[in-house]
């Protein structure tokens, strides 16, 4: 497969995922990759052992009207390897409107409807079968995404019903077959079923997307509502460290954290969630966060200038961010960015101040549409990456199927 553009990323496979092109998340354990679909609502589990051939070799489909687009895997240091998946509501294939779930409306467009929400956990002692081996019910609009590295605690956002939007919720998983929830954190106003009341603008949507945890400190990404570092040292009672919101003047949509704990630095990633910049551009922040109350942005990485991908048709600007995951590659020099209709780049932050694209991979066009919602242009929207130890990228789509890729400076 042809790339339309890149520098010091060579293609090695692509499949199309059994014929369901689309994919969220991607995690990629013991020579297998799972994916997290977006419209096809279910996992596809694929043999990547080849990574110039990959292979699909199981669908595990969700109940009615529910997808399961983010997902993790870990090791237990008791229970062995481990698959953790969302269960929410199918917005997308439910026809909910963008507007109405990018202002945090979709509970309004989805009442009435039957979906399942909670966190299903699965046994991968055969990588090619997982076995569902616990199902943790969480009602509401149900789970988002999460973070789970394999120790007790799996660190999940979660719009329960007697909150205005996702928060962060954290479960024991010490007996994987029994988690629970033992902690919450949310920014104020959020606990309507408090007596709280929302302090921000109508129309804009004050929600944790997702943690992540480097030590006692989970650095979250709470939409339009900016940043929050939170003290989770007590994971029954965690506590505000810092909130910073740079929305106004930019723009909203905080998407994706990574701390550099080596290098006392956080990367964090604003989601361009609309087409053709319609709304300005969408940036990817570096912040000095040696004292972690007072964090300091001090650069931005380079914005993709080798084509006008604002007139290329759908979104432009940053999604996902590869997370550093143990066991794969771990890296606080180099940055990858999944950058909807630009690729996937990747960024050397050996200086943090001077930031500068180290790569770059834009795939074809899809040859055809997963997304079921009409008028969506036939253009790539490069969605998340896994990058393994020796370099290899794992890029999905939200039509174009699973791209294997080699970063050639890793």
């Amino acid at each position: 497969m042809n790339a339309i553009a890149s520098r010091n990323i060579k293609f090695l496979g692509h499949t199309d995922q059994g014929g369901r092109g689309d994919g969220v998340q991607v995690m990629v354990n013991r020579g297998f990759a799972y994916v997290g679909h977006g419209f096809s609502n279910g996992i596809t589990v694929i043999d990547v052992r080849d990574p110039k051939n990959p292979k699909p070799v199981n669908f595990m489909p969700c109940p009615p009207n529910t997808r399961a687009h983010h997902l993790q895997t870990a090791t237990h240091e008791k229970f062995g390897d481990l698959l953790l998946a969302v269960n929410g509501p199918s917005v997308w294939t439910m026809q909910v409107s963008h507007e109405s779930y990018f202002q945090g409306t979709s509970g309004d467009a989805l009442a009435g409807q039957k979906f399942t929400t909670g966190l299903r956990v699965y046994d991968l002692a055969r990588p090619e079968a997982p076995r569902e081996i616990a199902f943790l019910p969480l009602g509401g609009l149900g789970p988002h995404r999460i973070w789970y590295v394999g120790g007790r605690y799996a660190y999940v956002s979660v719009h329960l019903p007697e909150f205005s939007d996702h928060i962060l919720v954290i479960v024991d998983m010490a007996e994987p077959t029994r988690p629970q929830v033992v902690g919450k954190f949310w920014l104020p106003g959020m606990w309507t079923g408090g007596g709280e009341t929302p302090t921000w603008p109508k129309g804009r949507r004050y929600a944790l997307h997702h943690a992540l945890v480097a030590g006692n400190l989970a650095y979250s990404a709470w939409r339009d509502g900016g940043l929050a570092i939170v003290d989770i040292a007590d994971p029954a009672k965690p506590k505000l460290v810092c909130h910073r919101n740079w929305d106004p003047p930019f723009g909203g949509g905080t998407h994706s954290p990574l701390p550099l704990p080596d290098r006392n630095l956080l990367v964090v990633a604003d989601e361009a969630n609309f087409a053709d910049c319609s709304l300005g551009l969408r940036y990817v922040w570096i912040f000095d966060v040696r004292v972690p109350s007072n964090p300091i942005s001090i650069a931005t990485l380079p914005v993709p200038d080798d084509a006008d991908y604002c007139k290329k048709g759908g979104n432009f600007g940053p999604h996902n961010l590869w997370e550093n995951r143990p066991g794969a590659l771990q890296s606080s020099r180099y940055i990858f960015v999944t950058m909807h209709n630009a690729g996937v780049r990747v960024y050397d932050i050996a200086n943090p101040f001077q930031p500068r694209e180290a790569g770059f991979f834009v795939p074809p066009d899809p040859e055809r549409m997963a997304d079921p919602r009409p008028n969506r242009p036939r253009v790539i929207q490069s969605c998340d990456c896994f990058v393994d130890a020796a370099g290899i990228m794992y890029l999905t789509d939200s039509n174009a199927g699973l791209n294997i890729l080699q970063f050639e400076d890793a």
